[in-house]
């Protein structure tokens, strides 16, 4: 026994996972070390699940490894900062989570001297990716298993051998396929492989429970959430958390997107994020009011290269640590309240309550009085920025004399 190999099976409860701790323990003799890492998107009833399948299936030892506060303080903070969306949709929900899953796997395989680190990802997606390629930094010369990949099995393959095997969990083949997470949750299948077609109201987990209109106002304090409707949080996750309490009985955060996956297939994915879609919005809004056009401009670069660099699986790329220190000095000036109006389906921006607003100055009150300068000084400034024109025009009359026509 004691000269039996150590594998680590990165462990969601699934049907690859639930076949991949059989699998090895009885077909390949290894002693199975079941890990599942948890970033928010797990209840407490699952987990006491995942850990009793876990022994039933043949596991040596069960544990959870709890992620969500790491998460937290090394990708969504970053993600506020910098308003994430991908493509402008997609809150990089499923992509963000897997590595931080991925990172914890890596250390507890060092962690207990294992041999091999086993995860249940297929051929044909990004999260094979990002398994493989934390494990190849993080935990250098431990052998990646993957057999729901390289035996290219089918799925009544592996429900047909786990019940001829004693464990009879029922792996019903649904119509759709969810990932949940602290950062949304997203949905595969169904309707989504017809271009043409949307999800019905039934394909979301959280349903519309809630009727005409709300107020909630969520506070800022450099750029990170500190409390909602007056309620202090020193817990961001449960700040987080209290927000999608008031928001997803809306509907709010429903979209579908549409991407490019990292071995270059187009991907479509549904999901409802009600709090990552109204912290982000709010954020926003109040970095409007707080940050120069210059700050939000460069900012607004640098924070879609992150959010493309997570989905691509390239979170330990060092260039991440200088554009999150950018994202962080960005918001030394981000704090203050946003209020926000919330209704079924959509939400509306109503004001903000900061200290730091650039709204508020004594130059003057946009389209109403100014008192920084002068008529004249208008007049000049006008004048001088239309310099460029002016030359240009005046050294291509033909082109003035065309414009003038077309217009």
């Amino acid at each position: 026994m004691d000269n039996k190999k150590k594998v680590v099976v990165a462990f969601s409860g699934g049907l690859d996972t639930s076949f991949t701790v059989m699998y090895l323990a009885k077909e390949k003799g290894y002693e199975v070390y079941a890990a599942c890492a948890d970033t928010g998107g797990f209840s407490e009833q699952q987990l006491k699940d995942n850990e009793a399948h876990a022994y039933e299936l043949g596991a040596k030892e069960y544990v959870t490894l709890d992620v969500t506060k790491e998460y937290y303080d090394k990708s969504l903070k970053y993600m506020i900062f910098g308003n994430v969306l991908r493509n402008g949709t997609y809150p990089v929900s499923v992509s963000s989570e897997r590595i931080f899953q991925a990172m914890a796997i890596a250390r507890y395989a060092k962690e207990i001297g294992a041999d091999a680190i086993a995860h249940g990802s297929t051929g044909a997606g990004n999260d094979q990716v990002r398994f493989d390629m934390t494990f190849l930094v993080m935990a250098p010369g431990i052998e990646i298993i993957t057999l729901t990949r390289d035996m290219a099995l089918t799925r009544q393959f592996e429900v047909d051998y786990l019940n001829e095997h004693g464990f009879k969990a029922d792996f019903k083949k649904l119509k759709y396929s969810y990932n949940v997470g602290l950062w949304g949750t997203s949905i595969c299948g169904g309707e989504i492989l017809d271009s043409k077609q949307g999800l019905p109201e039934s394909a979301y987990l959280k349903q519309v429970t809630k009727e005409g209109s709300e107020v909630i106002e969520i506070g800022f304090e450099k750029g990170e959430i500190v409390s909602v409707n007056g309620e202090q949080f020193s817990d961001k996750v449960a700040a987080i958390q209290k927000v999608e309490s008031i928001a997803a009985p809306y509907g709010i955060g429903r979209d579908m997107h549409v991407g490019d996956t990292i071995i270059g297939i187009k991907g479509r994915v549904g999901f409802e994020a009600a709090a990552p879609m109204l912290i982000m919005a709010a954020h926003k809004f109040l970095e409007k009011f707080t940050l120069s056009k210059w700050q939000q401009y460069w900012k607004d670069q640098v924070a879609n290269w992150y959010g493309m660099f997570l989905h691509e699986s390239q979170y330990l790329e060092p260039v991440m640590r200088d554009i999150e220190a950018m994202l962080t000095e960005s918001q030394r000036n981000v704090t203050g309240k946003v209020t926000m109006e919330l209704r079924p389906w959509s939400f509306s921006t109503v004001g903000v309550d900061s200290p730091c607003d650039l709204v508020k100055t004594k130059f003057g009150e946009y389209g109403e009085m100014q008192k920084g300068w002068t008529s004249e000084d208008a007049k000049g400034f006008i004048k001088v920025s239309s310099t460029p024109l002016r030359v240009y025009y005046t050294a291509h009359k033909d082109e003035g004399e065309k414009l003038e026509k077309e217009l």
